[in-house]
């Protein structure tokens, strides 16, 4: 958890968002706040439509804010930013493209030379069990391989801060806990600092260091869990009482802030 004393990787704070619609006006975040430690990870959950990948799009710099402002090393973010990398819900990538190729990317977007890193690229491609894959084509791998590589693309240009929106929701129940694993033994020995959405409450748990709960739209903070489980932690710890104890508190924290949005409705 972030110092009193040190300044936060990010900081995120009276960040507001609505989006203009045929309907009208719609609130997405209203005074959201929050500060995340270098080499943090958090997680983020609540109701579906309560902001969570608005906030992320944000500090991916890719949206406006109406108000409010995010900070990478105390300096606003406004547009995409050569230290902030995201890994979306699908893998998206390019089909007439190499693995190799499609990792690359973002470094032939900086206009990098890909030659001095291309070691560590191969080594990260090894670390998640893609090499020899290298010259293949999205098609010819797996979902997982695919959501695997778009991690390894995300770290090319090795950056300090990995966006990450709900990135296992379209693998099936045990090839996402393989991601699990090996997302937490990358975070291990990378100490990236991670902003990680998901729906899953046991996955939120298991990865994370504090597992933020939004309010239903427009999204707020809630409540914030501290997560102090010993790491590595093996997948057997989502067995554990004490895991079970922690999931079952953040969903009675989402199941309430749910409830109060149903009443606000209901008298509007």
């Amino acid at each position: 958890m972030a110092s009193m004393n040190v300044e936060p990787k990010l900081a995120i704070s009276g960040v507001s968002k609505s989006y203009k619609t045929r309907s009208g006006v719609t609130p997405a975040l209203n005074n959201f706040g929050l500060s995340v430690a270098k080499g943090e990870f958090v997680s983020i959950v609540g109701p579906s439509g309560c902001g969570k990948s608005t906030l992320l799009w944000s500090a991916a710099g890719l949206h406006s804010l109406d108000r409010g402002q995010i900070l990478l090393d105390g300096e606003p973010i406004t547009r995409p930013h050569p230290q902030v990398a995201m890994v979306f819900q699908e893998a998206n990538l390019l089909p007439w493209q190499s693995l190799m190729k499609n990792v690359e990317l973002p470094l032939r977007l900086q206009k990098a030379e890909p030659g001095p890193t291309r070691e560590r690229i191969r080594g990260l491609l090894t670390r998640v069990g893609l090499q020899g894959f290298e010259d293949r084509f999205p098609r010819e791998l797996s979902g997982g391989m695919q959501q695997r590589a778009s991690i390894v693309r995300a770290l090319s240009t090795n950056p300090s801060v990995l966006l990450m929106d709900e990135p296992f929701s379209a693998l099936d129940p045990f090839t996402r806990e393989d991601m699990a694993l090996l997302l937490e033994e990358i975070w291990l020995e990378t100490r990236k600092t991670v902003l990680f959405i998901t729906h899953s409450i046991s996955e939120a748990v298991f990865l994370s260091d504090r597992v933020v709960v939004m309010s239903g739209r427009p999204g707020q903070v809630r409540r914030i869990f501290d997560i102090d489980i010993p790491r590595p932690r093996p997948l057997s710890v989502m067995e554990e009482h004490g895991f079970i104890d922690i999931v079952a508190e953040i969903k009675a924290a989402i199941g309430r802030g749910t409830a109060a949005v149903h009443r606000v409705a209901e008298k509007a």
